[in-house]
């Protein structure tokens, strides 16, 4: 594949996902490298001038205060060293590129002070897919330099690294890869760390994830109001026009989309329930989530976060609160409960098509009637699945403890949240499985439905997967079958990569 080039402006999440799921590789332009090197400059002249600069000839923390003697690269080492405090499973492969790839980017701004061959061997060592063995706990969102000191001690040859897929000493694992570790001047170690790349990268995975599920979820939500004979008029652009908020207007259009034909069917219904009928709404404001959580990740992979921060040309070194992410935390917790309501709107659909007659469709779905379970039973998994996701929406950024003699009394969980809005949408993508087979079912049910060519592409999709239900068998394994044809990139290229927002 190409190369992704960093110019240290214009990075996306996309890029991210590039780089961190399908081995992409990335080239630095000339520029950047001028931009190191001149802040490396300033850095340089403004120790040499005696200023007091935090990490470098400083202490951290609570040992502000404390001078450093003697040789400032060697505390370096002594730094990285000391704050290699992460325990816990090591995080996957992908999301320690994705740390890597966001510190890379970041660092491509040019505030950091970093040493430029340190910044060349931090590239050199991603492209080679030399990638440290991350610890998963340590960090509170107040940067994440506990957990990111596994990059920087394998960039010195210590700690363990994944090469070929396989776990060894970082030193063999550069001496395998043909790179050699590398010398830290003063302040390289804490330029390394001292960021929140790891929840920047793990944000900006879970944001591409959540815009395919939703995209799957709008396909869903067509396919159901097909199998139920909704009242379309609830999509007219004129409704939506009346009360233009968060994004409904863009759902309802993909609505519409998903179910344009010749010549509607005439509704069974005057007004459907409110999770078919307000759907528009609750993925608009869903849309909007994704679209502020985004805007909040590619500020961060495109910013200068680092303590202290090199203004090149003002000649200047300042310390600052940049690495700090409240509003990053924020967005991802208002993500989760937008995940939540939508997820919960399909939970609602399931259980409309699955329960009684009411919608003029057998009871259960069953085709045989009587004594049969059809997919009644389903409700309890929909049900257990939705408690979980809301579980996980209850916000945790609140959750901190003054540390460091107080010096550091305030935190984000930033690392914390995004992880728990990416185990929401695994959970919600599950749901989605669930109401594409319920609907499918509904579809071959409804007598003398004719589906329109989009839904008739998801109808298919799912009978690519899910045989139709003509008695009753374990629905479980269909059911985990089609969630994961629809996580692992296998469902869009089905539908022709029909897309939505």
């Amino acid at each position: 594949m190409t190369s992704l080039v960093l110019t240290g402006a214009g990075v996306s999440i996309e890029d991210v996902a590039a780089v961190a799921r399908n081995a992409g590789k990335i080239e630095v332009t000339p520029a950047v490298i001028e931009r190191l090197v001149k802040a490396r400059q300033v850095l340089d002249a403004a120790a040499a001038d005696g200023q007091q600069i935090y990490g470098l000839n400083t202490g951290l923390g609570a040992n502000l205060g404390t001078t450093v003697e003697g040789d400032a690269g060697a505390f370096q080492r002594q730094l990285l060293d000391g704050r290699g405090a992460a325990v816990g499973n090591a995080l996957p492969t992908q999301l320690v590129r994705a740390a890597m790839f966001a510190r890379i980017a970041m660092l491509a701004a040019g505030g950091s002070g970093l040493s430029p061959h340190v910044f060349t061997a931090l590239v050199n060592l991603l492209n080679a897919g030399v990638h440290p063995v991350m610890p998963s706990l340590g960090s509170i969102g107040a940067g994440d330099l506990v957990l990111m000191t596994a990059v920087a001690h394998t960039l010195i040859g210590e700690g363990d690294a994944d090469y070929q897929s396989r776990r060894m000493p970082s030193a063999k694992a550069l001496t395998m890869a043909r790179l050699a570790p590398v010398v830290l001047a003063p302040k390289d170690g804490l330029s390394l760390i001292n960021a929140s790349a790891v929840s920047v990268g793990a944000g900006a995975l879970a944001l591409t994830d959540a815009l395919s599920a939703l995209e799957q979820q709008q396909q869903a939500g067509a396919l159901t109001m097909e199998a139920l004979g909704a009242n379309r008029t609830i999509l007219d652009p004129r409704l939506h026009a009346a009360r233009p908020a968060a994004c409904q207007q863009v759902a309802a259009k993909a609505l519409r989309d998903l179910l344009a034909r010749d010549e509607a069917p005439a509704p069974t219904t005057l007004q459907d329930p409110l999770s078919i009928r307000c759907m528009p709404s609750i993925h608009g404001a869903l849309i909007q989530a994704i679209d502020h959580a985004r805007l909040a990740v590619e500020i961060e992979l495109n910013a200068a976060a680092d303590n202290p921060l090199v203004l090149a040309d003002d000649s200047l070194v300042l310390s600052t609160g940049n690495f700090h992410t409240a509003s990053l935390a924020l967005a991802f917790e208002t993500l989760g409960l937008a995940i939540t309501q939508c997820a919960a709107a399909s939970a609602a659909r399931f259980i409309q098509l699955t329960g009684s007659t009411r919608h003029g469709l057998p009871k259960y779905l069953s085709p045989v009637g009587g004594a049969s379970a059809g997919f009644v039973p389903l409700q309890k998994t929909v049900t257990a699945i939705l408690a979980g996701i809301r579980h996980k929406a209850n916000p945790v950024m609140l959750d901190f403890l003054p540390v460091s003699e107080g010096v550091e009394d305030h935190a984000t969980q930033t690392p914390l949240a995004v992880a728990k809005c990416a185990e929401m949408i695994v959970l919600w993508r599950r749901l989605i499985a669930l109401e594409l087979m319920a609907a499918a079912q509904a579809a071959d049910l409804r007598e003398g439905l004719k589906l329109a060519p989009a839904t008739a592409t998801i109808h298919a999709a799912v009978r690519a997967h899910v045989p139709v239900l003509e008695e009753d068998r374990p629905l479980g394994a269909n059911a985990d079958a089609l969630h994961a044809v629809l996580a692992d990139g296998y469902w869009r290229p089905a539908l022709h990569q029909i897309r939505l927002v």
